[in-house]
């Protein structure tokens, strides 16, 4: 039976839309690939369907949307393909991600657009949005021809991994957002601060003898960028904040007026650089593990805690995993010489829900910051449970705890820092449009259970 006359109920579960701030136990039924209901128990005789889940103790939520991953294809599938990385977006709960443009050739060109997002309809399991390069060949030096490739469906712009140097082109870039009504989302930090870097500049930098990268580089690039905004009226987006000046500068650019949004991941959230040095949660890990090397790096303490802040007072409007697989070659090397970035959609939902565990974030604002939040970021429409929307769920158990296995990752990236931690919060079950992409054992014999009982 296809998805377009599926009837398929979610029966006694935790549904939570912060959308329309509902939090109550009861049902959502899923008719045709759309939301048909999610309220209150339904009566029996409404509650006739195809497919029954007994989803007692689990969380209904609306699919999460990821902002900000790195698909890899075309050009690098050894790190990752946009079927590989979309399993691991389903196993995750992301129903929507938005691959960057950073691939190899980067995604300046309409062909090369058009190219992903046919390969996303035929070989994607979730839905696939695609950024295109905001320079040629992430060069810096002169803007894609924008206004094309926001017609052929760009849903924003980025030379994410490459900052612009050049404030002539980050104004032009800006105003051109104005015209072809997608924001401009750069990679924050100064090219000459940032060169040679490898981890947060600090006590723990000098102490392992490593290059810092001083949180002064992203700080200074974020004030320049928001005072173009200003001054050309462009729509920004700020990508993987991680410092407490950024946050800060955000927050009253934000009271100012300035067009911005901003993002920030679940490893800024929850790690710190204390994890190059070998800090765990659970026991005690090798000093320069290259999996703790990511761009912007993991910072301090006190920036973790101004980050948590900043979701907190809506200042941080979506959490993005920024999932940057690499090969083991990328990163079985000295740590100088290491690929930045970690493999994260597949541990997001268990990192973000450690920090509600410790009462660091609410589940309510978690759910929030990866659905409404980032829909309403790029004006897609997704991120609710509202009855008519597309069927977009995800179904996770907030309690089932999991030791994170690298080899047992759908995405080809097995470069995480949290092999080995123990995490509480596991998604059992994600539909995209009705269909479901994924489901675990346990899932699947509730289903049993429910059509046995009927």
């Amino acid at each position: 039976m296809s998805a377009e006359s599926l009837r398929i109920l979610l029966r006694g579960g935790r549904v939570m839309d912060p959308a329309r701030r509902l939090d109550l136990t009861g049902d959502v039924l899923l008719v045709g690939g759309r939301i048909a209901y999610a309220g209150p128990p339904l009566d029996p005789r409404e509650a006739e369907a195809d497919q029954i889940f007994d989803a007692t103790g689990l969380v209904i939520a609306p699919g999460f949307i990821d902002l900000h991953c790195h698909l890899r294809e075309p050009g690098q599938e050894a790190k990752e393909t946009i079927a590989t990385g979309t399993r691991a977006a389903a196993r995750g709960g992301f129903t929507t991600v938005c691959a960057m443009a950073n691939t190899s050739p980067p995604i300046d060109c309409r062909p090369l657009l058009e190219y992903v997002q046919q390969t996303a309809r035929r070989e994607g399991v979730v839905r696939v949005f695609s950024l295109a390069a905001m320079t040629r060949g992430l060069a810096g030096q002169e803007l894609t021809e924008m206004a094309e490739l926001a017609a052929a469906g760009a849903i924003a712009f980025s030379d994410d991994g490459v900052p612009i140097a050049s404030s002539r082109i980050m104004r032009a870039a800006l105003a051109y957002s104005r015209l072809c009504g997608r924001p401009i989302m750069p990679h924050c930090d100064d090219p000459e601060l940032l060169a040679g870097g490898t981890m947060n500049e600090g006590p723990v930098a000098a102490c392992l003898g490593l290059k810092g990268i001083p949180a002064a580089g992203e700080e200074a690039m974020v004030a320049r960028d928001l005072a173009l905004a200003a001054l050309t009226g462009g729509r920004l987006h700020i990508a993987h904040v991680s410092t407490a000046g950024a946050v800060d500068l955000i927050r009253r650019a934000k009271a100012r007026g300035v067009a911005v949004t901003a993002e920030a991941t679940p490893h800024h959230l929850a790690l710190t650089d204390a994890w190059v040095a070998g800090h765990r949660w659970e026991g005690h890990g090798q000093p320069y593990d290259t999996s703790t090397k990511v761009n912007p790096p993991l910072r301090s303490e006190a920036d973790r805690q101004a980050l948590l802040a900043g979701l907190r007072d809506g200042t941080i409007d979506a959490i993005a995993t920024d999932h940057a697989p690499h090969t083991l070659v990328d990163k079985l090397c000295p740590y100088d010489e290491a690929a930045f970035g970690i493999s994260g959609l597949e541990t997001a939902l268990g990192t973000l829900l450690r920090l509600v565990e410790h009462g660091e974030l609410t589940l309510d604002l978690v759910i929030e910051k990866l659905t409404i939040g980032p829909a309403r970021v790029f004006g897609l429409p997704y991120g609710t449970l509202k009855p008519g929307q597309a069927a977009d769920v995800v179904v996770f158990d907030p309690q089932t705890t999991w030791v994170v296995d690298p080899t047992r990752f759908a995405s080809k990236g097995r470069n995480t820092p949290l092999a080995g931690q123990r995490l509480r919060g596991r998604v059992e079950a994600t539909f995209v449009g009705g269909r479901l992409v994924h489901q675990t054992e346990e899932f699947a014999a509730r289903q049993t259970r429910a059509l046995v009982t009927r």
